[in-house]
């Protein structure tokens, strides 16, 4: 049997990048998969089509994450759509490339209401919408440890992501859901090569122990281990899919 046969997931942000992988390896392994977008309703579609014409199956609901209404909302039509949900994956998130001090308030608001407010009203909702024994995961970044210049804000928002993981793992664990979050080590996706020289990607890469960038089927992966019944006795927990970053 597939290892998420008969599972419901939610997975935010999942039209493009890791949270298209993580919908494509789960739907693989049998789950029905929701996928999230805010804008780009053509390249929801189309991941959507990429799935459902593999045999598998997808669904699309347009919700902006950073409005607490809209969190219920996605909770809520996905139940109306496949009847429950099992899996929660906030993967949904945003940079903002600045020195601290130029940072400006709305930059601050801006990563605080998509990757705090976003992943914390989501765990509301799953709080009372989530199945028995359902799985939590929740993205934060390696990118935290590194002190790495212009990622001040973005780091102190993945930094509330693992407290909040670590917390709340403790509160719904008596009903077998497990919580915990992923760091992803630097990734070959848009996001990560937005604004940056060949240069910064030979550095970036030259920090794995395994020299290369990770892939976002290398996060995948890792992800869809701890939706699985392997990981029934991980919860609380930070997982780091770096490649050996220090």
């Amino acid at each position: 049997m597939r290892r998420l046969e008969n599972k419901v997931a939610i997975i935010t942000g999942s039209s493009r990048g890791i949270g298209k992988e993580v919908a494509k390896l789960f739907a693989g392994e049998g789950a029905k998969v929701i996928i999230n977008y805010v804008g780009n309703k053509a390249e929801a579609d189309q991941t959507v089509s990429e799935i459902n014409t593999a045999g598998n199956t997808a669904f699309a609901i347009q919700a902006d994450i950073s409005k607490v209404e809209e969190c219920t909302k996605l909770f809520d039509e996905t139940t109306k759509q496949f009847g429950k949900v099992d899996i929660l994956v906030n993967n949904a998130g945003i940079n903002i490339y600045k020195l601290l001090k130029d940072v400006t308030e709305e930059d601050f608001d801006r990563l605080f209401n998509i990757n705090v407010k976003g992943t914390f009203f989501m765990m509301k909702e799953a709080a009372t919408k989530l199945e028995n024994n359902g799985r939590i995961i929740n993205f934060s970044t390696t990118i935290k440890r590194l002190m790495v210049p212009t990622y001040s804000t973005y780091t102190a928002t993945k930094a509330a992501v693992e407290q909040l993981t670590r917390v709340f793992a403790k509160e719904i664990g008596s009903r077998g859901i497990t919580v915990n979050s992923v760091s992803p080590g630097p990734t070959d996706t848009p996001l990560f090569r937005q604004g940056k020289t060949e240069e910064d990607i030979r550095r970036f890469e030259s920090m794995a122990g395994l020299g290369r960038l990770g892939t976002p089927e290398d996060i995948a992966k890792v992800v869809l281990l701890l939706a699985s019944d392997e990981a029934s006795w991980i919860s609380g927990e930070n997982v780091g899919a770096n490649g050996g970053v220090a």
